[in-house]
């Protein structure tokens, strides 16, 4: 097994009721004026926001709130979040709600404590240095925001998605109740376990030469079976508390790097979809089923063992001694299966109704490529010449 970094500094609160603790834990990590930042209205219809505040008035802690995050977080928000926070003197940030939520968190964190233009931070201008505390009410188990050190923020002007991690994104705790979740549209639901599996098929596919420990691939294997079948039962059962709670450690653990190294994943995926969305606002998770088979099917012969294994050790599909690249594809289509079975797309045109033109096309790899500047993956580095081939085979 190649070197690598784990840490996962933040404290976990998981089960019911448990945000009714948020006030006291703030209080344990220093804060005396809070941000409560939120999204849209689910977290104010369901009492949890009230909950919130009530928590953090019990507990001393003054606090302003500031809604309006949407998913896929803009940069404008997090800069009036950064305005907010110079303000009011603002010394935590309490993000309820998902990973949009947390991401954007984490940047007004950078904003605050960092000077100069928080954009230049996420375009890698600049080296983030620090950040002010912040934790998680999660309230939709998908992105693993709330124990990872990356964030992604949306620059409004030409609709620009970059990521960004460093040791100052972990959340100081974590809210985890899994009941926060049994409203969750099943659209949602699905494309949220998929971004789970995604999270841990990047790690997975690592560049052919690393080595990895076969306890990594086996905790990895086991997270793919887990979340997927229980993504499948929460579909007809949203109000099973034990499938939600499944689903939501699987979210944690998927980006925590307890699955791999982050810095040994491929993440081509990833990027790839980042502009898709950026392009056409779509749902993270769903874009990433869209893109994921045909990336697949562009790279398997790099290391055709790889997907041999998935397909032997999370599908129990026959090993084929004969034919071993038969076995990879039908790795790949079964994957491919099961998001269409939880209602997730498999392609472009079903994520946006149409196929991309030949322009979009090219504006997708072009902006991927950070203007043709660099290359994307691991397993298979990827020019913009072949994400413009990844994007057409997938349209």
């Amino acid at each position: 097994m190649d070197s690598f970094n784990f840490q996962a500094p933040t404290q976990i609160v998981f089960g019911k009721n448990t945000e009714a603790q948020v006030g006291a834990l703030c209080k344990k990590y220093g804060a005396k004026k809070v941000l409560v930042h939120f999204g849209g209205g689910s977290v104010v219809k369901s009492g949890l926001l009230d909950r919130v505040c009530a928590s953090l008035k019990e507990a001393g802690l003054e606090y302003v709130l500031l809604g309006g995050v949407v998913p896929n977080p803009l940069l404008s928000k997090v800069y009036e979040g950064i305005e907010l926070g110079k303000k009011e003197k603002i010394d935590f940030i309490l993000a309820v709600g998902g990973g949009s939520v947390i991401d954007s968190a984490k940047a007004i964190g950078y904003g605050l404590a960092n000077e100069g233009d928080v954009w230049d931070y996420y375009s890698r201008k600049k080296t983030v240095t620090g950040s002010i505390p912040k934790a998680a009410v999660l309230t939709l188990a998908a992105a693993g925001s709330e124990m990872s050190s990356a964030s992604v923020i949306t620059k409004d002007e030409g609709m620009l998605k970059r990521g960004l991690s460093t040791e100052y994104a972990y959340c100081k705790f974590a809210i985890m109740n899994p009941e926060l979740t049994y409203t969750l549209p099943a659209y949602q639901t699905a494309s949220g376990c998929t971004d789970i599996i995604l999270h841990t098929l990047e790690r997975y596919f690592v560049a052919p030469s690393t080595k990895t420990l076969d306890i990594t691939d086996m905790i990895a294997e086991s997270l793919l079976k887990n979340t997927m079948r229980n993504c499948t039962y929460a579909l007809s059962n949203p109000c099973d508390y034990d499938t939600r709670a499944e689903i939501m450690w699987c979210g944690t653990l998927s980006h925590n790097d307890i699955t791999g190294d982050r810095s040994f994943g491929d993440w081509a995926c990833h990027q790839l979809e980042h502009e898709l969305s950026g392009m056409f606002g779509v749902a993270h998770g769903a874009g990433l089923a869209a893109v994921w088979g045909t990336w697949a099917r562009y790279v398997y012969k790099e290391n055709i063992a790889r997907f041999v294994k998935l397909a032997m050790n999370v599908f129990g599909l026959p090993y084929n001694s004969a034919d071993p690249e038969a076995t990879a594809l039908a790795g790949i289509a079964a994957m491919e299966s099961y998001f269409a079975s939880i209602g997730m797309p498999t392609n472009i045109h079903d994520l946006i109704g149409r196929e991309l033109n030949d322009e979009e096309i090219r504006e997708l790899a072009y902006k991927c490529s950070f203007m043709n500047t660099r290359t994307i993956g691991q397993f298979k580095k990827l020019t913009i010449h072949d994400m413009e081939n990844i994007y057409r085979l997938a349209k």
